[in-house]
């Protein structure tokens, strides 16, 4: 699962001082000075060392092993060129290019701030300063040490700096290490060690290729490795740690702190706030969970019951206005829903309380079904990031959902499923429900992956789940996971008592053919061979022919012809039971 997201510093309000910008607090505005200090201060300890490193390598240690082999190594890469390695050695020597990393950091620290939905200003700001405070120091080595360039035949003209230490290696180091990092922090899904451990190759072959073409003795490149890494620590500690940028306390920090804490003792919202559907949690069963938040040091929690008018969004939309620490739901998939769509890219937990008939997200992960046992295992555990999708269609506006949403077969059974059945019966009430639509026709259906071709397709339903198991212990869409940064789409397709035995036989075991990528070919409709196919995406458009019923997490929405999805990566933040998938 994705690492536990640091604590929320507590926002306090205060009269802004001459200087600040109007509205905003001392606390808020004088963290940047004390951090610039401290990246100042270290630079001139990394530029010291690396030029007394320097000044070592080029008079006492000069001629010492392993200094004395210098010379052999590059001789040694001057013996292998070939026609196709200095092709080669010219691309990677590129990477590390003045030009190349100049343009790279300013279209990534760009990408960074504007593209929805990345990080924003503190990683570029990380970025762009660890780069420029590589070049700086840079020079300032190349300024003191004065080191020939090795004895060789050279392929690149010779700059005018010396040789210790090499600019190519350091910038490369400082801008794809850099980047691996931010990659490692904020990719989810399997491709994060990819990404990042392909950016952390490209400072290595810099370094060869530099080498290879003659321009620098080895200690010189471990120079610049060095200088970009020590770079990237110092700002990297000065800035990213904790999640915000380190601050002083103000002169009037106490009585911020003494108006914070009136504000929070003036409204019972300020810990935490316990949203309950009525339909299904009497007085009893509030009680049991008052009981279990006041023996985890949950105080004098406010209960706040949903309506028929505002289904939950409303009420957690509130929580977050008024400073709530932690947001508890209980009701089913879709009250779950609209409380984790206002809660979504805001920070503050959640915890979740099955209480409904479905309960499809507190299954996957891992909660009990009993609602004082899983808020206790909730309580117990630790903050998780999960996904969510976007979903939006005609006549649909753009919500969010947690679990699976669809149209077709799987719509159907849930507007055929009555209350009364629900409660006589519980989940199994779906079954019945389901085998009066099967006799629903077929529909045509187009879908297009993030931009990819569009796939024609017949169906009975499509699913896209951003969960797999159902009740029962089906595994509906098998690969789906929470955390996995990606969606899935499940087409169901099955024809005649076979095709349908053969559906329900992938359900029970929980196996199928491995999901297929957006981007993958398609086969034909008639070559699939299978009554179900599974694909991963981002982004899907799909389209149906004719009018179909459509659901998102259980609730349905409303015939319609079209739904388009999209995945917004561990955007929701909840409560999980320690060592819980």
């Amino acid at each position: 699962m994705p690492t536990a997201l640091p604590e929320r510093p507590v926002r306090a309000t205060a009269e802004p001082a001459a200087s600040s910008r109007p509205g905003r607090s001392p606390a808020l505005t004088s963290g940047s000075w004390p951090a610039a200090g401290r990246i100042g201060a270290m630079t001139v300890c990394q530029a010291a060392l690396m030029v007394g490193l320097g000044l070592l390598i080029t008079g006492p240690a000069n001629g010492v092993w392993p200094l004395d082999s210098e010379d052999r190594v590059n001789e040694g890469f001057e013996r292998l060129r070939t026609g196709a390695l200095t092709h080669a050695s010219l691309i990677a020597s590129e990477a590390g290019n003045t030009a190349t990393v100049v343009i790279l950091t300013v279209l990534a620290c760009m990408g960074l701030i504007l593209i929805p939905r990345l990080p924003k200003w503190r990683e570029a700001v990380f970025l762009a300063v660890s780069v420029s405070l590589q070049a700086l120091v840079f020079l300032v080595i190349s300024t003191c040490v004065d080191r020939d360039r090795p004895d060789v035949d050279r392929l690149d003209a010779s700059p005018p700096t010396a040789s210790y230490t090499s600019g190519h290696t350091g910038a490369a180091t400082a801008l794809y290490a850099g980047l691996a990092v931010l990659a490692l922090s904020r990719i989810r899904g399997p491709w994060r060690k990819v990404v990042g451990g392909l950016l952390l190759l490209v400072p290595l072959l810099v370094a060869v290729a530099r080498l290879y073409r003659g321009m620098h003795h080895p200690t010189d490149v471990l120079g610049g490795l060095l200088n970009g890494s020590l770079s990237l620590l110092i700002v990297g500690r000065s800035l990213m740690t904790g999640g915000h940028i380190p601050a002083p306390a103000p002169a009037n920090a106490m009585d911020i702190a003494l108006e914070a804490a009136e504000q929070r003792s003036a409204r019972v919202a300020g810990h935490t706030v316990v949203i309950v559907n009525p339909t299904v949690t009497d007085e009893a069963e509030r009680d049991r969970l008052r009981l279990v938040l006041e023996q985890h040091g949950h105080h004098a929690a406010q209960f706040v019951a949903t309506t028929a008018d505002d289904p939950g969004g409303g009420q957690a939309a509130a929580a977050v206005r008024e400073g709530a620490s932690l947001v508890v739901v209980c009701g089913g998939d879709g009250t779950v829903r609209t409380v984790a769509d206002a809660l979504a890219g805001t920070g503050v937990p959640l915890a979740v309380v099955p209480c409904g008939t479905g309960n499809l997200l507190a299954r996957n992960l891992g909660l009990p079904l009993k609602a004082a046992a899983a808020l206790d295992a909730a309580l117990s555990g630790a903050p998780r990031r999960i996904d969510v999708g976007r979903i939006e269609g005609d006549s649909l506006p753009a919500t969010r959902f947690t679990a699976i949403s669809g149209a077709g077969l799987d719509a159907a059974m849930l507007e055929n499923t009555g209350d009364r059945a629900k409660s006589a019966l519980g989940w199994p009430a779906y079954v019945v429900a389901g085998v009066s639509s099967l006799r629903a026709p077929r529909m045509s259906v187009s879908i297009r992956l993030d931009g990819g071709p569009v796939l024609h397709r017949t169906a009975r339903t499509v699913l896209l789940a951003n969960i797999g198991r159902v009740q029962g212990g089906a595994a509906l869409v098998p690969a789906a996971e929470p955390d996995d940064g990606v969606l899935d789409l499940a087409v169901f397709d099955p024809q005649g008592p076979t095709g349908w035995l053969r559906a329900a036989g992938i359900l029970l075991r929980g196996r199928s053919r491995a999901p297929r990528p957006a981007q993958s070919s398609f086969p034909p409709a008639d070559a699939t061979g299978t009554p179900v196919e599974y694909f991963t995406f981002r982004r899907a458009e799909i389209r149906f022919s004719p009018v179909q019923p459509r659901e998102i997490d259980g609730d349905p929405v409303g015939p319609g012809r079209m739904l388009v999805a999209e995945v917004e990566p561990g955007a929701l933040t909840v409560l999980l039971p320690s060592g819980g998938e």
